[in-house]
């Protein structure tokens, strides 16, 4: 179970003696053969303030692929779950560069640190007071409050929520279900400005919403869906997908660029766009923007002669009629040893198909299952190969 911290562990951690405790715990490898040993030795050291200093130096750990500048952050186990990850955070920062921003569900400060970094005010608002004082300790350039994120206690913000997503000890789906729950959210604030992080998986077109709905991936990855109020984006924009890399690569669609694409035969190339493309519904005017076209219009499998920055391509080597008989021989004649396999469109398990295959070569494949029209057909290609741009066959 994760440790329950207190107003005296915020007290005890925040002070230069738990500082200095911190900087000695950091020593220890905190590792799972380590741990017990390395608790022992904590709890020789600084008794019954053990267990708060090793559980900060493990979640300062935890968060560093995910948080920048967590150094001297104090965290909760779970506020690092669904904490925003840095790269996401600066980039909805930019795009609220000039306003002041009230994050009414704040938690630790992820989302404050990011606001701070651009101009306008910033307040962060919870309920829980112990994450409201690790916030003000951890963006102390942020102004904080405890408050009901449904009680609008700010005049000419725009107001940042991110609902809770777990009920029950489980992740769900439900906006009813979140905390707060988003509908009553949208209703406490539907004069405002306004943006809501949600989960991607959420069921938009039963909203109404009248803004724009951005899916949001990172490294490869959909991390979040976020609403913005129609005040907040151009009016032309309902959907948009945003593909953030850590290392600052980064490309977004919007449903206001151009669709005009047919199906046709393949090209030299699949190509399986990002999912904050897929999940966003702008496969259309993704492949409009690369020259690319579909190979079936109920397929986000996309084919062309190039493959664009920042996809997985697959260079196919044959098509054939789909079927698990068919499929191990045209592997088997490639020499196939080991398979990666994807499928869109037809009931397939690749987990159970794969060891069925009994493939013996030593040649690494992609397969592409899919549906053209009402047939079956599967794609034997060559290994993917991600993020870079080819040309020809």
């Amino acid at each position: 179970m994760p440790y329950e911290f207190d107003g005296t562990d915020i007290d005890y951690l925040s002070s230069d003696v738990g500082a200095a405790a911190l900087r000695r715990i950091e020593e220890l490898p905190l590792t799972k053969a380590s741990m017990l040993a390395d608790i022992a030795k904590a709890r020789g050291s600084f008794g019954d303030r053990a267990a708060s200093l090793v559980e900060t130096t493990s979640l300062r750990r935890k968060a560093r692929s995910k948080l920048s500048d967590v150094g001297s952050w104090l965290l909760t186990d779970d506020a690092v779950q669904q904490a925003t990850p840095s790269v996401i955070a600066e980039r909805r920062a930019e795009r609220l560069a000039g306003r002041d921003v009230h994050d009414v569900t704040c938690s630790i400060g992820t989302e404050l640190a990011a606001l701070t970094r651009t101009p306008g005010l910033v307040i962060g608002s919870d309920l829980d007071a112990v994450r409201l004082r690790m916030a003000a300790l951890n963006v102390p350039g942020a102004a904080v409050l405890r408050a009901d994120a449904l009680t609008p206690t700010s005049h000419g913000t725009v107001v940042l929520a991110d609902p809770g997503r777990r009920s029950g000890g489980k992740r769900t789906y439900d906006p009813a279900a979140l905390e707060p729950p988003l509908p009553a959210l949208l209703e406490s604030y539907a004069r405002r400005d306004l943006v809501v992080k949600c989960a991607p998986g959420l069921d938009f077109d039963a909203l109404e919403w009248d803004g724009e709905i951005e899916l949001v991936s990172l490294d490869g990855g959909v991390k979040e869906a976020c609403l913005w109020s129609s005040g907040l984006t151009d009016s032309t924009v309902g959907r948009r997908a945003s593909v953030l890399t850590s290392d600052g690569w980064n490309y977004e669609i919007t449903d206001a660029e151009p669709d005009d694409i047919e199906a046709a035969n393949p090209g030299s190339w699949i190509v399986d766009p990002d999912g904050a493309v897929v999940r966003a519904g702008l496969v259309r005017h993704y492949a409009a923007k690369h020259g690319l076209w579909q190979l079936d219009p109920r397929i986000a499998y996309l084919t062309g002669d190039s493959v664009p920055m920042g996809v997985n391509g697959f260079r196919i080597l044959e098509r054939i009629k789909f079927s698990e008989k068919t499929l191990r021989q045209a592997l088997t004649s490639h020499g196939c040893g080991s398979v990666e396999i994807l499928v869109r469109g037809i009931d397939v398990d690749p987990a159970v198909l794969r060891p069925r295959l009994k493939l013996k070569g030593d040649v690494a494949l992609s397969v592409i299952i899919t549906r053209i029209e009402r047939s079956g057909v599967a794609f034997i290609c060559a290994a993917r190969e991600p993020g870079r741009t080819h040309h020809g066959a």
